[in-house]
């Protein structure tokens, strides 16, 4: 009788860091639920190595304003909620996401340039039409950033929102804004480990606890730099496990962003017929890419097509018990 094999296992010195998104009302906000995130020692979805309490989360994006250079095949399965910040909100609630990630997308100078009220006004409606923790994004544009991301801080007061992005050139205003009403950050640096490290220094300078930030190491989509990126976040993971504390953060990355601004996910006309149906593709395209980001360490995954949300979410499921 042949002799058993013993299954290789890793030990690690270093666990990521749990970090908590929303307040109920016995926590002083409003939220339904709480969703908590991190507290692993071992890599991801190998359960036999160490301990991973919780299982990663799935935000659904939704913009305050109905998406002009979103592919048909992503605006036609929401439907007219894109009209409707609130009505959006509930249908992402509906369809399974476990955060709301809010895009204040007007408020960028070239797609509307709405202001601070405007902020606070589509961040009180979406506060009132989901249970769910939010992550608010600004438009992308630093100054913009800044304005309407400390209006969405202080309307979101005391819901423990996470404000994204802290970059290395915008994050001083954000921080502070965060500080303020005990609100969380998402630090966004380039694909680099080091880059990634620096802006958490320079963020925990400002006396900001680590366990209120989140990480966005920027990725790349399928076949637009997904490798590299895979190989940057699994760098950042085996070094906060090693004991690396800087960077025991749970990272959050835009898959929907990413994988809907690619080639094959955005056109349908003028392919090769080998390429196939383009709705499937399209909806490949995220789902491929969340998962390799999953299994590359991510803890938050922010999707887009309403399809994604339950393959993903049945993914997560299935890599997190199996044997």
């Amino acid at each position: 009788m042949a002799t058993p094999v013993p299954v290789a296992k890793e030990t690690w010195t270093g666990k990521i860091r749990e970090i908590t998104l929303g307040a109920t009302p016995a926590q002083g906000g409003t939220r339904g639920s709480t969703v908590t995130i991190g507290g692993e020692n071992t890599l991801p979805f190998l359960h036999f190595e160490g301990q991973i309490p919780r299982r990663p989360a799935v935000a659904v994006e939704i913009l305050d304003q109905a998406p002009d250079d979103w592919s048909p095949v992503l605006t036609d399965a929401w439907g007219d909620v894109v009209h409707d910040v609130g009505a959006w909100a509930k249908k992402a609630e509906e369809i399974g996401a476990d955060l709301i990630a809010l895009t204040l997308e007007s408020a960028h100078p070239e797609r509307g340039n709405t202001d601070a009220a405007h902020a606070r006004k589509t961040v009180r409606t979406v506060l009132q039409a989901t249970s769910l923790p939010l992550i608010i994004y600004g438009p992308g544009q630093a100054e913009k950033d800044n304005e309407v991301l400390v209006a969405a801080a202080e309307e979101a007061a005391g819901e423990r929102v996470a404000l994204g992005c802290c970059e290395d050139k915008n994050y001083r205003t954000i921080v502070a804004a965060a500080l303020a009403h005990n609100q969380l950050v998402v630090a966004r640096s380039p694909i680099d480990v080091n880059l990634g490290k620096q802006l958490n220094i320079l963020i925990s300078d400002m006396r900001m606890d680590l366990d209120r930030i989140l990480m966005d190491p920027t990725t790349g989509a399928l076949g637009y730099g997904l490798e590299y990126t895979y190989s940057v976040m699994e760098r950042l993971r085996l070094a906060a496990l090693t004991g690396d504390s800087v960077i025991q953060q749970p990272m959050i990355v835009t898959v929907g962003y990413e994988a809907w601004r690619s080639k094959e996910s955005r056109t349908g006309e003028g392919v090769p017929a080998a390429w196939g149906d383009w709705g499937r593709r399209a909806r490949l395209w995220e789902t491929m890419t969340a998962t390799a980001l999953l299994e590359a360490g991510a803890n938050v995954v922010v999707l887009r097509h309403p399809a994604a949300v339950k393959v993903i979410k049945q993914t997560i499921e299935h890599l997190s018990t199996a044997s």
